[in-house]
């Protein structure tokens, strides 16, 4: 008998047999939900948090790398085309070098900083901000719809969302490629599952890049 796991954005319970696999590898399985297109790994694959530390600690992410710099260039410059120049920001995710953070408080903005390791003062979350970034960091939450959700109430009217995630595509692309093999990685957005994510939010969507996506609020 099938057995129904909830799917972690839209909540909708999806079967887990072998016929309803997105795909599959060594290590895991995926589903993905017909209802927000979100491909999702069961929780029984998710790391422990003393491991998923570890994993993020192998990462070499330097504040003044100018590698990394012009990696995360593909979500600040659209971003801060569209920025007041007395705009208030979160960094959710910011991890052990929080890069773009420096980044923004390099041109004037006021930028405070979230991480569920390195910066984990959740009080930063009853804050208002015109912006918060989300850079790499979606593939990893466990809770998406509440995580996305309680960012979604700490941003002000036309405040933007911006998300920087690589997009899922199809079963035969998704077997080739490189973003699903990090253990840490465990939900992958697809443009439709932005889509149902605006639709839900009533948010205004613009696709900037390949992995960058803006969601801002209605006024």
């Amino acid at each position: 008998m099938s057995q129904l796991l909830r799917c972690p954005l839209c909540h909708t319970d999806c079967p887990s047999d072998e016929a309803s696999w997105f795909y599959c590898d060594r290590r895991r399985f995926y589903l993905r939900c017909h209802h927000c297109y979100l491909i999702f790994v069961p929780s029984r694959f998710y790391l422990s948090p003393a491991r998923e530390k570890s994993e993020y600690d192998l990462h070499d992410n330097q504040v003044y790398d100018p590698g990394y710099r012009r990696f995360l260039n593909r979500l600040y410059a659209p971003l801060v085309a569209r920025l007041s120049s007395v705009a208030r920001g979160l960094d959710f995710g910011c991890g052990p070098g929080p890069a773009l953070a420096a980044m923004l408080r390099e041109v004037g903005f006021t930028v405070a900083l979230y991480d569920i390791f390195y910066a984990p003062d959740r009080s930063v979350l009853a804050t208002k901000y015109d912006f918060i970034t989300v850079t790499e960091v979606v593939e990893h939450l466990h809770n998406p719809y509440g995580e996305l959700q309680t960012l979604w109430g700490c941003l002000e009217k036309n405040g933007v969302l911006a998300i920087m995630t690589k997009l899922a595509l199809d079963a035969t692309a998704f077997a080739g490629w490189h973003y699903k093999n990090d253990p840490t990685h465990i939900c992958f957005f697809s443009r439709q599952t932005f889509e149902f994510l605006a639709d839900t939010l009533n948010a205004r969507l613009e696709f900037m890049a390949d992995d960058v996506v803006f969601l801002t609020k209605r006024s």
